[in-house]
């Protein structure tokens, strides 16, 4: 049996107080340290999260990445749980992560994410179970992206998967969802520009297309109803919207 480990749960927050409460009062009980790096919030999200025991660092805007990495490096202990402001851990989760915490058998733990949208669970499509690296030995890996971050592991760390979900409140209205898809679009072509990636004609017709019918019919999207068409739509305009903005960038490079 490995030795008991501690955690240090990680957040990064702008202008979060609808969220940042539900997301620390779900780690009670799991994590050993609460670490909330705000790059200047405006609303109450400070307050409310130091009101909850957490230990709050603002630290200016640097890119998703480099501030979950700032995040990590001011956390006192050796393992990260990293959770966005508008995510929670499930009970079912909850009890995986004590368990593991006398007696880890990996580097690093995948978990399910749940997302619900505008106030829907959607449980089929693209976006379950959207496995994502969230709890592991920063020894072992660190953020890397610009844009949807993922966890990089040394070669020689395991991983393992664990039972239960990363509870995710995305999207409270369709029209957050769309002003979000135009932000993140944006920051995607500029990347695949930055790593010199083309967007042919062809990519921008087809892949839309070829989107909506792996989510909507290959991963049973329609059984999530309304919503799961709205998801599986909004998916293949965004593909569309970061493809066409990449050939855009092709033909007019950002000075």
């Amino acid at each position: 049996m490995s030795s008991p480990i501690h955690i240090s749960a990680v957040i990064i927050t702008f202008n979060e107080q609808k969220n940042i409460a539900r997301c620390i009062q779900s780690l009670v009980g799991i994590a050993d340290e609460i670490v909330v790096v705000d790059s200047f919030s405006t609303d109450q999200t400070v307050n409310i999260a130091t009101d909850l025991g957490a230990k709050v660092i603002q630290n200016a805007w640097q890119g998703y990445s480099q501030q979950k990495n700032f995040g990590n490096e001011k956390a006192q202990f050796q393992w990260i749980l990293s959770l966005d402001a508008d995510e929670a851990i499930s009970n079912e989760l909850k009890t995986n992560i004590l368990k593991i915490k006398t007696n880890t058998t990996a580097d690093g733990y995948y978990i399910s994410r749940l997302t619900n949208y505008c106030g829907h669970w959607i449980k089929y499509g693209d976006w379950y179970p959207d496995q994502k690296l969230r709890l592991w030995n920063k020894a072992k890996g660190q953020w890397q992206g610009l844009i949807h971050e993922v966890v990089s592991m040394s070669v020689a760390a395991n991983t393992a998967t664990l039972k239960g979900d990363i509870l995710h409140y995305s999207y409270y209205s369709i029209m957050e969802h769309v002003a979000q898809m135009n932000k993140f679009t944006e920051i995607m072509a500029e990347d695949n520009a930055l790593k010199n990636k083309k967007a042919s004609l062809v990519k921008i017709i087809c892949s839309p297309p070829v989107k909506f019918i792996k989510g909507y019919f290959i991963k049973l999207g329609f059984l999530d109803g309304f919503y799961g068409f709205v998801v599986a739509a909004m998916s293949a305009h965004a593909t569309f919207l970061k493809y066409c903005r990449t050939r855009e960038l092709q033909k007019h490079p950002i000075d």
